[in-house]
């Protein structure tokens, strides 16, 4: 019924009816689609059983489309039935909005319902492809509660293996001690500093303090996995990791680390406001469960039944948006970035040009021992695998917002690539990290959860939020309006990496950045096609070196690449990005040489083998060579995963009597 022919009904039903074809299995599963949307506020009745109330409208008008009849007599059909329908619900007012005041809109839709309409089997079988038997909206408790336990279990990891190395990276006796570089930057840029670098620290830099901070999220971490008021340990473990994140300076400047931070800030919009969460707590084993059913407390058909906070669709949205960032952006900078090792070459794409893998393996800062055998995999093969990075780092984002299937397939997708990079590459916990996000793209109905037996726990008139968990939604749609114009730019800056965005975006995106909750991405923008390693030696004589091995990152050409993740050996990573530089870059290095000279315990204790246990070296210097993976033939030959070649001397000889002077 257009607008010009509506008719009204003699005996209009005293609540909101929608009428459908009891006989249509494809409007069946729609018709459950809306009534979860509306929320018992619209009643859905088959035509077989309702046509006869409403003699005004013909048998064959029920048969051709839905029917929604107003209590006021006035009835609509079609597309415009669905959109009336739907206006009971204040998200979806848009549309009955739209279809009244926006050109065209009612066109199109009365079109699209006319196709879909003489065409239901085809409409069947495409609902099936993209939603499966279950086109209801998603519910999310059990991707939150395995989200938010993964992330606890990261940010446990995390701290743990901070705890073990923070006293020789930025102790007192570290490299590049917090207690001077706070004094130093305040001494600098004035009050400015506390912003600029928001940090626990400021209060306290002495190691008992920074041990305390590793503590302190290792027991937060524990009751987040326990589900323990998780809304509180996500707030406070974002401040500690921060303030470690600024402590740490140079040692803490990596992606998966802002990620942690973005990625726990934004949980807190997430996670139920409770204090026991009995959806994170508590299953009911066997006799419990058939005690509840007996006492008609549950579903008979219901498995877990419990009372649970919503999941805030706008803390959900959060936590999507910053994977989809992620994800599209760490593929798009690949291509935008120039380097013509991922197959864009003059603006277009290449087949022969994807040679990424063929330095990656052996040029990553640590390699796994898998790497070596990865790096020897057929060159067709090491192109395709370049091709598939970059289509499921581009391609599958936008699946993300796709029905249940094919958000599945992108989910699917992503966890095998960060699968396949963690096998062949040690990246922390930076793969376990994307895979927790992976899985809130995992709706209940995949995995088996009873929409009914998860009850959303209401206060005050039916369908209502308790007040926590309405001012934690509006807070995240607060966040979402405040941060989209910066995740917006960063997005458009990996696709035109030399924009530069406006002015007072500039500054609005300089005073949030501090504090790590909205970051840019994008891992490998410029492959790296040389390896050159620092091998630091020490003498007691000035002739004769013996080196220092690090625990992770290579040395001795024998020994296997090893396998530290999710842990990270900050600073064999270092050590890493220094070969990339000068010294002058490295101001941390010098520290590094000089807490040698003093035999800083300490900082040895973060390296595998200290030639010098008893009594510190007279003389340090640093070489630079050249490593790459042996081959097939070599491998056998020499016993040897590595083979090296020395090209300089990257520092001079530094002694202990010049640290006196």
């Amino acid at each position: 019924m257009a607008k010009e022919s509506r008719i009204r009904v003699s005996n209009p039903p005293p609540k909101p009816l929608m009428i459908w074809d009891g006989d249509c299995y494809f409007c069946k599963r729609w018709v459950e689609r809306w009534r979860e949307i509306t929320a018992g506020k619209v009643d859905y009745a088959p035509y077989q059983e309702a046509a006869a109330r409403f003699p005004e409208i013909p048998v064959e008008q029920f048969k051709r489309a839905v029917a929604f009849m107003e209590p006021d007599g006035e009835a609509f059909s079609a597309a415009e039935a669905v959109y009336r329908s739907l206006r009971y619900r204040s998200s979806r007012q848009w549309l009955a909005w739209s279809y009244d005041h926006v050109p065209g809109f009612a066109a199109i839709s009365e079109t699209a319902y006319k196709f879909i309409a003489h065409n239901r089997s085809l409409g069947s079988t495409v609902t099936r492809l993209l939603w499966g038997n279950d086109v209801r909206p998603p519910t999310y408790f059990w991707a939150r509660r395995w989200f938010l336990r993964m992330l606890g279990l990261i940010y446990l990891i995390a701290f743990v293996s901070l705890w073990v190395q923070v006293d020789g990276l930025v102790g007192s006796n570290g490299m590049s001690p917090v207690s001077q570089f706070l004094p130093a930057v305040r001494q600098q840029v004035g009050s400015d500093a506390y912003f600029l670098l928001p940090t626990l620290c400021w209060f306290d830099s002495s190691n008992t303090f920074l041990h305390f901070l590793c503590g302190g999220g290792v027991v937060l971490s524990l009751l987040l996995i326990f589900g323990v008021a998780p809304a509180v340990p996500l707030a406070l473990l974002f401040i500690f990791y921060l303030s470690l994140t600024i402590g740490g300076q140079v040692f803490f400047n990596f992606q998966w680390d802002v990620l942690l931070l973005e990625a726990g800030f934004l949980s807190i919009f997430l996670a139920p406001w409770r204090l026991w969460p009995r959806d994170l707590l508590w299953r009911p084993g066997p006799s419990a469960l058939a005690r509840l059913r007996r006492d008609k407390a549950i579903p008979t058909t219901a498995t877990t039944p419990v009372t649970a906070s919503p999941v805030s669709r706008a803390g959900l949205f959060l936590l999507k948006f910053l994977l989809f960032k992620l994800m599209l952006m760490s593929g798009v900078v690949k291509l935008t970035s120039g380097d013509d090792s991922w197959g864009w070459v003059n603006h277009s794409f290449h087949w022969s040009a994807l040679t990424a893998l063929d330095y990656h393996y052996w040029s990553q800062p640590l390699p796994t021992i898998f790497s070596w055998w990865a790096d020897k995999t057929p060159e067709w093969f090491k192109h395709f695998s370049v091709a598939f990075c970059l289509v499921v780092e581009i391609i599958a984002p936008f699946f993300i917002w796709a029905p249940r299937r094919p958000r599945l397939v992108a989910a699917g997708l992503m966890i095998f690539l960060q699968m396949v990079i963690a096998l062949t590459g040690n990246y922390c916990f930076f793969n376990l990290l994307t895979i927790a996000l992976c899985f809130l793209l995992i709706d209940d109905s995949v995995v088996g959860t009873d929409r009914r037996a998860v009850r959303p726990r209401v206060a005050g008139a039916p369908g209502g939020r308790a007040l926590p968990d309405r001012l934690c939604q509006y807070a995240a749609i607060a966040v979402i309006v405040v941060t989209f114009p910066i995740n917006a730019w960063l997005i458009f800056s990996a696709f035109k990496p030399q924009s530069r965005p406006p002015g007072r975006l500039a500054n609005f995106y300089e005073q949030l950045e501090a504090f790590r909750i909205v970051n840019g991405y994008g891992l490998f923008r410029v492959m790296t096609k040389d390896r050159s390693e620092i091998v630091i030696e020490g003498s007691a004589d000035g002739i004769n070196w013996a080196p220092y091995e690090f625990k992770w990152k290579p040395g001795d050409v024998k020994r296997a690449p090893g396998w530290c993740a999710p842990h990270q050996p900050r600073l064999d990573w270092q050590m890493w990005f220094a070969a990339l530089e000068t010294p002058e870059q490295n101001p941390w290095l010098i520290g590094l040489i000089v807490r040698l000279l003093e035999g800083s315990r300490d900082v040895t204790g973060l390296l595998a083998h200290n030639p010098f246990p008893d009594k510190p070296p007279s003389y340090i210097r640093a070489m630079f060579y050249r490593y790459r993976f042996t081959n097939s033939k070599e491998r056998p030959q020499t016993g040897a995963w590595w083979k090296r070649q020395e090209l300089r001397e990257y520092l001079p000889t530094i002694s202990r009597d010049q640290l006196r002077q």
